[in-house]
C-alpha cells in the first residue's frame, strides 16, 4: 500500500505495549462517554475555567464558577481526570496539554461540533448503512437517499456544524490552490459540486476576467445565490442545476478548467468514474481538470490520516451510504478508468489536501 512515511511507520508495526494496548481497548469501549464528557467541559466552560487558574481549583471552587451541583462537576471531573485532559494534585485540577488542544485547537472544536451534530445519533445505524450500502443514519433528520438533497432542510444548529466542517478544511487550501489553478490563466472555469459558491467568490475575486459555472443540485444552488448575492464579481458566477448521480447527464461543454473540490469523496468508486467520464467528454486537449481532495495516504501527518479514515464513517452512516475519503491509488484508478491521466500531483496544501491535475489521454 503507497502510504507516506509518518503512516507507513505508525501502520506496519505495532505501537503499544500489552497494558498499554488493553488501556486503549477499554477507551474504544466507552469512547461515547468519552466524547459526551469531554464535549461538555468544553461548553460548560471548565476547560476554560482551568485554563485561567493555571494554579488549578477545587470541585466546590468549580461548581461555584459554573453554577452546577457538586455532583455533576465531580464526575465530569473524575471522568476527565481517567481520560487524561485534566491533572490532580493536593484536590486541585488543572488542564492538561489533551485538554488544552480540545479547548483551543479549532480542528478539535470543529470535528467535535460536526461529530455531536451531524453523526452522533446517526451513528447508531453504521452497522445497517454497512450491510445496505445506505445512509441509514440520515432517517434521524429525515427521508432523504442522501443528506445533500435533505441540507437546506436540516436543524440550523446541524447545517451550521456541516458548513464549518467542510469549510474549515477546504478554505485554508484556497489559496496555494488559485496560484496553482489560475497560473494558465483559464478564462471559464467550471466548479463542480461547488455548493454555497465559496470557491467560485475566490476565483472571481483573483482573476477578474474569469468566468465560473457552479455545476450542482437545484436546491444547491439556491442557496448559492444567497451566500453571493451583493458580493463583488457575483456576476460572473453562474448556475448549472443537474443531478450529477445520473450517469445520462452530460458535462457542459466549453471550459478551460473543470474544477472538483471535495467531491468526488461523495461517491463512490463506479459513481467517481461515471463522473470523470462524463467531464473527460466534455473537456478538448487544451482544457485541465483539476481534483482537490484529503487523500488519507498522502498525509504528512498521522493524526491527519486518522481524522480522514474516521470521517469516511460520516459518509457510510449519514451522507450517502457508499463513499469515503479516498486513497490515492484508487482515485487515479477512477482517472484512468474514465479516459484521463493524472499529469501532476501538488500536496501538502492548506491543512493536508492534494490536486491531482488531469488532462485527456
Amino acid at each position: 500500500m503507497n502510504l507516506f512515511p509518518a503512516l507507513h511507520k505508525r501502520y506496519s508495526e505495532e505501537q503499544y505495549s500489552a497494558s498499554e494496548a488493553q488501556r486503549i481497548a477499554q477507551e474504544i469501549a466507552f469512547g461515547p462517554i468519552v466524547f459526551q464528557v469531554s464535549r461538555l467541559m468544553v461548553k460548560f466552560g471548565i476547560f476554560e475555567l482551568l485554563s485561567n487558574h493555571r494554579e488549578g481549583l477545587t470541585i466546590e471552587e468549580i461548581g461555584n464558577e459554573k453554577k452546577l451541583s457538586k455532583y455533576a462537576i465531580q464526575v465530569l471531573l473524575e471522568s476527565s481526570l481517567s481520560i487524561g485532559t485534566v491533572l490532580t494534585s493536593n484536590d486541585r485540577y488543572t488542564l492538561s496539554k489533551i485538554g488544552w488542544f480540545l479547548l483551543n485547537d479549532d480542528m478539535a472544536r470543529v470535528n467535535m461540533n460536526f461529530n455531536h451534530d451531524v453523526n452522533y445519533l446517526g451513528l447508531f445505524n453504521l452497522e445497517e448503512s454497512l450491510l445496505n450500502e445506505k445512509p441509514e443514519g440520515l432517517k434521524v433528520f429525515g427521508e432523504w437517499p442522501t443528506i445533500y438533497e435533505g441540507l437546506s432542510q436540516l436543524p440550523e444548529e446541524v447545517q451550521k456544524s456541516w458548513f464549518d466542517f467542510d469549510h474549515f478544511y477546504s478554505d485554508n487550501s484556497f489559496p496555494q490552490a488559485l496560484d496553482i489553478v489560475f497560473r494558465n490563466k483559464p478564462r471559464t472555469l467550471l466548479d463542480v459540486g461547488g455548493n454555497t459558491g465559496r470557491w467560485a467568490t475566490k476565483c472571481v475575486e483573483y482573476d477578474i476576467d474569469v468566468n465560473v459555472t457552479i455545476m450542482d443540485l437545484p436546491q444547491q444552488l439556491e442557496l448559492m445565490k444567497k451566500h453571493i448575492d451583493g458580493l463583488e464579481g457575483a456576476n460572473r458566477i453562474h448556475g448549472y442545476g443537474c443531478n450529477l448521480l445520473n450517469k445520462d447527464v452530460p458535462f457542459p461543454k466549453g471550459f478551460d478548467v473543470i474544477w472538483m473540490s471535495q467531491f468526488l469523496d461523495c461517491f463512490s468508486e463506479t459513481e467517481v468514474t461515471s463522473i470523470l467520464t462524463r467531464a473527460a467528454e466534455s473537456m478538448t486537449n487544451s482544457s485541465f481538470l483539476y481534483i482537490m481532495e484529503t487523500f488519507w495516504n498522502r498525509q504528512k501527518f498521522e493524526t491527519a490520516a486518522y481524522c480522514l479514515t474516521q470521517t469516511s464513517l460520516y459518509f457510510t452512516a449519514m451522507a450517502n451510504g457508499n463513499s469515503k475519503m479516498y486513497h490515492s491509488d484508487d482515485m487515479e484508478r477512477c482517472v484512468k478508468d474514465a479516459g484521463l491521466e493524472v499529469v501532476e500531483i501538488h500536496d501538502g496544501l492548506g491543512l493536508g489536501h492534494s490536486i491531482m491535475i488531469c488532462k485527456r489521454i
